[in-house]
């Protein structure tokens, strides 16, 4: 995929979208109504859980989201549990990606794959060490937000046309554990990227390695070829650069309250419009996305610092995300 053209169109994402933008901005509104936006902020993690098997019937989706769900909540505790030490979360981070990747590959989970299993983690951790929110209170908070990112996805439920939909066995819908050459390679470098990744993040920030290793896993993707790696490396450093760039000037309005709620939701909207078209595209909203909700959950929002930060570790990241692609073996030559 080119960096400057849009790839056709699969089919309407805009119900996709109002699930992912509702469960991202309900929760911050309704806590900053309460007087509890940190909660908000916490909670809008779950929305995560409605961005896999996008493109499955409403009555398949029912049984493959509560996996998903349980996986970010699994993810989240074992961040809380590691955050009292950069190292833990370092050994962490690698085992989560592992695990994470062999779960969403062997049993055919499709994309995003594993990146926000690691995300979760590395943020739950970060967030947990550097605000005075308690675990528990956070744990809870996340829980509740995938809950109702999950209530969102299934409200098309009652609608009689799509219950009418003859549901897939379980077995058809994540068949596995069984693993293929190419997904056998998609976890080796994972696994790789982890490691190398945690070992720069040492000599760059313990404190920042999840990003590190997370921007790497996104170059992964899902798909096992050469050219793909390469293609979503470059997509990822030139989009980072970018979405800092508006992340700095979304930054300068300040924005809070109900204000930051509207602002993350159309984001979030967005994103998943133009994310299948354009992944560079993408993260010139998800950069900024990420780095407005994580600083609001810790107090540094607007943070130019932090801004900075984030370009130099998904350089690195993307680019050993995109080396690790060698790693596949050389398309064949089209036959003439």
């Amino acid at each position: 995929m080119s960096l400057f053209a849009l790839a056709p169109t699969r089919g309407p994402r805009w119900h996709l979208a109002t699930q992912a933008a509702l469960g991202i901005a309900v929760p911050i509104a309704v806590m900053t109504v309460l007087g509890a936006p940190s909660l908000g902020y916490i909670a809008a993690s779950g929305a995560f859980t409605v961005l896999f098997a996008g493109a499955a019937p409403v009555i398949d989706r029912a049984r493959i989201l509560p996996f998903v769900a349980a996986g970010l909540i699994v993810s989240a505790v074992l961040g809380v549990l590691a955050s009292v030490s950069p190292w833990l979360v370092s050994v962490g981070v690698v085992v989560v990606a592992i695990v994470s990747a062999a779960l969403s590959f062997g049993f055919r989970l499709g994309p995003p794959g594993p990146l926000f299993f690691v995300l979760v983690f590395g943020l739950s951790a970060h967030v947990v060490a550097s605000s005075p929110i308690p675990p528990a209170g956070y744990i809870t908070a996340l829980a509740a937000g995938c809950t109702f990112s999950y209530a969102v996805a299934m409200a098309p439920l009652l609608l009689p046309r799509a219950r009418a939909i003859a549901p897939t066995p379980l077995r058809r819908l994540l068949p596995g554990p069984a693993f293929t050459a190419d997904s056998r390679m998609l976890v080796l470098r994972v696994a790789i990227v982890a490691v190398l990744g945690v070992l720069l993040g040492l000599l760059i920030d313990p404190t920042r390695t999840y990003w590190i290793v997370g921007s790497a896993v996104a170059v992964v993707g899902v798909a096992a070829a050469r050219r793909a790696a390469v293609q979503r490396g470059l997509h990822r450093m030139l989009g980072t650069v970018v979405g800092a760039g508006v992340y700095a000037l979304l930054a300068l309005l300040h924005p809070s309250g109900l204000w930051l709620a509207l602002l993350l939701g159309a984001l979030q909207f967005t994103i998943e419009l133009v994310v299948v078209r354009n992944y560079a595209l993408a993260l010139v909203f998800i950069t900024p996305l990420v780095l407005l909700l994580t600083g609001a959950a810790t107090g540094e929002i607007g943070s130019m610092q932090v801004a900075g930060e984030r370009i130099v570790d998904t350089l690195v990241g993307a680019a050993l995300g995109a080396a690790s692609g060698v790693l596949h073996p050389r398309a064949a030559p089209a036959d003439r």
